[in-house]
C-alpha cells in the first residue's frame, strides 16, 4: 500500500516525464499502485500540477480489442488538462509522441454537476446533466516505453494515456433523438496528398457513446469525484486509432452533428 509521500513521488515522476517528453520503463516497485483505486489517487495529484481548472475527462480502452491490446479488464478514466487542449483545425506537434495515433471520438459537455452517491447513475440521469455533444479528436500517449505491457494500475496512474485533445463546436442538431450507437462518422486521412477514407461508428465505444458516458459518471462517483458542469468528456475512439505522422491531416465528418479537423507537425 502506498503512503501519501509515495503517491506524491509517483505523481511527480510521471508528470515530470510527461513534461520533459521522457520515457520510463515503469514505476519503481516501491511506487507501483496495487489497485485501481490507488492508481487513481496517483492520477488525481495531477490537478495540483496545473494552474488551470480541469478541462475534462477521457475514457481509454472502450473496445474489447483496445482492452486486449493493453491488457486491461475494462475502460480507464483519465484527466484532460487545459494546457493540452487545442482549437479545432489547429496544427498539433507530434514531437516526443510515442504512440503516434489520432482517435476520432464523440464528446459531451456537462451542463450541471453529478456528485458522488451510493447508487449508480442511470443513463437517463447522466444525459439529463449533459449540455451538449461535440465532435472531438484525441491524441493519446504514454510515459512508459512499453505501454502495452505496463498493466492496468500503471496506466491509470499515467493518466490513462491522456496527452493532447481537440474539442469541436457543440452540435446544433437534435442529438438526443439520434441513435448514437448506429451513428457513422466519415473520416478522411490525408497522407502525402492522398486521401484514405474510413468509417467510424458509435457502437465501437462500449456499444454506444452514451453507455461510455454513463460508465465514467459512475466510475468517478465510486471514487468520490464530482463530474463538474462545464467539463468535457470524450468517450473513446469510434474507429481503429489512426496512425499519424508530421504532414498528415485528419478530417472527421459527423454529418448533421458537425465536423472537426487536425493537422500534424513535427
Amino acid at each position: 500500500m502506498l503512503t501519501t509521500p509515495d503517491l506524491e513521488t509517483a505523481s511527480e515522476l510521471l508528470f515530470n516525464t510527461w513534461h520533459t517528453k521522457g520515457r520510463l520503463d515503469g514505476l519503481p516497485a516501491s511506487l507501483k499502485p496495487s489497485s485501481r483505486q490507488e492508481a487513481y489517487q496517483v492520477q488525481a495529484l495531477l490537478e495540483k500540477r496545473t494552474r488551470y481548472p480541469l478541462f475534462g475527462w477521457k475514457i481509454a480502452a472502450t473496445s474489447l480489442a483496445g482492452q486486449a491490446h493493453i491488457g486491461v479488464s475494462g475502460p480507464l478514466a483519465g484527466r484532460i488538462l487545459q494546457e493540452r487542449v487545442f482549437a479545432p483545425g489547429a496544427a498539433i506537434s507530434l514531437d516526443g509522441n510515442l504512440m503516434l495515433v489520432a482517435e476520432v471520438e464523440f464528446a459531451f459537455r456537462m451542463g450541471r454537476d453529478l456528485s458522488p452517491r451510493a447508487t449508480p447513475y442511470t443513463m437517463a440521469e447522466v444525459l439529463d446533466a449533459v449540455a451538449s455533444l461535440h465532435p472531438a479528436i484525441e491524441i493519446p500517449d504514454s510515459r512508459y516505453r512499453d505501454f502495452v505491457h505496463a498493466g492496468e494500475s500503471q496506466l491509470i496512474a499515467d493518466n490513462a494515456c491522456a496527452h493532447q485533445f481537440m474539442l469541436g463546436e457543440a452540435t446544433g442538431a437534435d442529438w438526443r433523438n439520434l441513435d448514437l450507437a448506429r451513428y457513422e462518422v466519415r473520416v478522411v486521412v490525408r497522407k502525402d496528398g492522398q486521401d484514405d477514407v474510413r468509417t467510424g461508428i458509435g457502437s465501437n465505444v462500449l456499444g454506444d457513446p452514451r453507455i461510455a458516458m454513463t460508465w465514467i459518471a459512475n466510475e468517478l462517483s465510486a471514487l468520490g469525484v464530482t463530474l463538474k458542469a462545464g467539463q468535457a468528456i470524450t468517450t473513446g475512439t469510434c474507429l481503429t486509432p489512426i496512425v499519424v505522422a508530421p504532414g498528415d491531416e485528419v478530417h472527421a465528418d459527423y454529418g448533421a452533428l458537425g465536423a472537426i479537423s487536425a493537422r500534424f507537425t513535427a
